[in-house]
């Protein structure tokens, strides 16, 4: 058994121009081939959770930097394998064009992927943390990986999504530029209120909330002359790092707009409908007592 084993283990499969390549030479280089992917992808890990910590710079530029430092020691790590197994690296030649064919084939939508990828974080168009919009979820953007994206939903889910798609569809990026998002909030109030005091009150909550930027200044709009009610509707301005945020103060905003309403008898008007029957005789209306069933 032991002679067995040691003639698998010199046994040459190949030869590799004129060079002979054994078993045991494969498993080394596939040993080292594995442990310095792990190695390597350990490493990259740790300078980008450096950098981040020390705030040299930015998550997206240590992101840009880990990713190049992977792929560097990948490199090295691949070839000093074939180096220290003696296995020439010129027999790759050989198969350059098979793989070459393969991939275009086979593996279009990983390489697609993973150029698109490489795309956003050079070109930056979505950075880790910014709130996007795909396909009417809103998330935040946690990783930049080399085949997909991963968006934290507002509610919690996680969602993969392919780097391509980020670029080839239409995305809503809400905090490109910076973090501040113009939101509002619609109320109606009974017809014969006093506008220019409900204007008035409208604008009083928007600039007295702490948290509503004052430029640009809120700005009340008489909206409409609706259905069932004087439509306004105020736009103000706020600094926004979750979407729960925004949510919360328009919340706060119709609070205060509901209690200060309430306070100067302005009535929120809710939908109402007049019947008309239209009858060739009159229509005689009858009023009966309750009676008492006891």
């Amino acid at each position: 058994m032991p002679q067995l084993l040691e003639k698998v283990w010199r046994y040459s499969p190949f030869t590799a121009q004129g060079t002979p390549v054994e078993v045991s030479q494969l498993v080394v280089a596939f040993l080292m081939l594995v442990v310095g992917l792990l190695f390597s992808r350990f490493l990259a890990r740790r300078m980008r959770s450096y950098l981040i910590d020390a705030k040299s710079v930015d998550r997206n530029s240590a992101a840009i930097l880990a990713r190049v430092l992977f792929y560097l020691l990948l490199i090295i790590v691949v070839f000093s394998a074939l180096q220290m197994v003696r296995i020439p690296i010129t027999m790759f030649a050989f198969l350059g064009g098979a793989v070459a064919i393969g991939a275009g084939f086979g593996a279009q939508n990983i390489f697609n992927n993973f150029i698109s990828g490489l795309i956003l974080l050079i070109e930056r168009p979505v950075r880790i943390g910014d709130l996007i919009e795909v396909d009417s979820d809103f998330g935040h953007v946690t990783e930049i990986a080399s085949r997909c994206t991963r968006i934290r939903r507002v509610d919690g889910v996680e969602m993969l999504v392919p780097n391509s798609t980020l670029l080839e569809n239409n995305l809503v990026n809400r905090t490109l530029s910076d973090n501040r998002v113009r939101t509002s909030v619609s109320v109606g109030v009974a017809y014969g209120s006093p506008t220019k005091r409900v204007a008035a009150i409208i604008q009083g909550v928007a600039d007295g909330h702490p948290e509503i930027l004052q430029d640009p200044k809120p700005v009340v709009i008489f909206q409409d002359f609706g259905d069932n009610a004087l439509v306004f509707e105020v736009y103000f301005w706020v600094e926004m790092a979750q979407m729960m945020e925004l949510r919360r103060v328009r919340s706060d905003v119709r609070f205060s707009i509901d209690e200060l309403f309430r306070k100067a008898d302005v009535m929120i008007a809710f939908p109402q409908r007049d019947v008309h029957l239209d009858a060739a005789q009159p229509v005689e209306v009858r009023l009966v007592g309750v009676t008492d069933s006891r």
